[in-house]
């Protein structure tokens, strides 16, 4: 028992860096264009993983801040977004919403590497392929009055907080960049 202990303790050291920061699963999917893409990538800047399905209210909450912050960080960002458990097919969606996102239309099969229950399931990737934000690592203290509303109203309500901690990630991440 001790031995399997020590094994699993080392195992998961061995994955995370010195900041104890986890290494993102990697896997190949093809983009909207067909193209094979390979993540996580090595960049100088930041990769938002976006799990995402257009029935979803908070994901269409979420979508307009991630793409202000596509358009704040320019170059340093980049959105990823994989259409999970979806019915429609999401490239006429994005294109009719004006999101620049990199598009991957079936990520069904690696939801379950990174652990994706319901959606959204937001992950911010740094430049040695890190997880250094995971929005499922938040946690929510609802009131009734909270609790009563629709998904709708409590995407309304969440999708600006999220935002704002999804911003301190990337800024974490640019500002050790520049130290670098």
């Amino acid at each position: 028992m001790y031995r399997a202990f020590l094994t699993l303790l080392l195992a998961l050291l061995a994955q995370t860096s010195p900041a104890q920061y986890v290494a993102a699963p990697s896997f190949t999917l093809a983009n909207a264009a067909g193209e094979q893409v390979a993540l996580p990538r090595t960049q100088d800047g930041v990769d938002i993983y976006f799990f995402w399905a257009s029935w979803c209210p908070y994901c269409k909450a979420l979508m307009p801040h991630l793409q202000s912050m596509r358009i704040e960080y320019g170059d340093d960002v980049t959105i990823i977004a994989m259409n999970i458990r979806d019915d429609e097919p999401p490239k006429p969606f994005m294109a009719a919403n004006g999101y620049d996102f990199v598009l991957i239309p079936e990520a069904d099969s690696i939801m379950e590497l990174y652990g994706v229950r319901p959606t959204p399931a937001v992950f911010v990737i740094d430049g040695k392929g890190l997880i250094r934000f995971n929005l499922y690592e938040m946690v929510f203290s609802d009131t009734s009055e909270f609790k009563a509303m629709s998904h709708g109203k409590k995407a309304g309500r969440r999708a600006p907080y999220w935002a704002a901690e999804i911003r301190k990630a990337i800024d974490q991440v640019l500002s050790e960049r520049k130290d670098d």
